[in-house]
This record gives C-alpha cells, structure tokens and sequence, in this order.
C-alpha cells in the first residue's frame, strides 16, 4: 500500500496530471538544493515532494483561464 494514497493526494490536487508535474518540478527543487547523502535518514526528494503535498505544505495555484 503507498503512503500517502493517490486519493488523499487528488484532494490537494484535483488532476493527476497536474499532481505528477507537481511532485516532479518539487523533487528537482529538493535535489538541487539538497546534498543528499549526509545522514542516514535520507528521503527521496520524489518522497519528500508528496510528503509534503500529503501534508498541504504545498499549495498550488491555477489561473482561471486555463
């Protein structure tokens, strides 16, 4: 089972287009500015990304023309 599951995901989100194109330009935000490999702990930046929508730290916003 995955943690978080895609249904709580869509809540934040409500396109699982939109949701993957999230998650990936957040993850290569968290990789370029991350060293990565320091402690043993280390999450994914893909893990840290849909964490961190999971949780709602991330908003998002869409123009209404689109």
């Amino acid at each position: 089972m995955l943690y978080p599951s895609l249904a709580s995901l869509l809540k934040q989100v409500n396109s699982r287009y939109l949701l993957v194109n999230i998650i990936a330009r957040r993850a290569r935000d968290i990789s370029v500015r991350d060293d990565g490999f320091e402690s043993e702990d280390y999450d994914k930046p893909v893990s840290k990304a849909i964490e961190e929508i999971a949780a709602g730290e991330l908003r998002v916003t869409v123009p209404d023309d689109l």
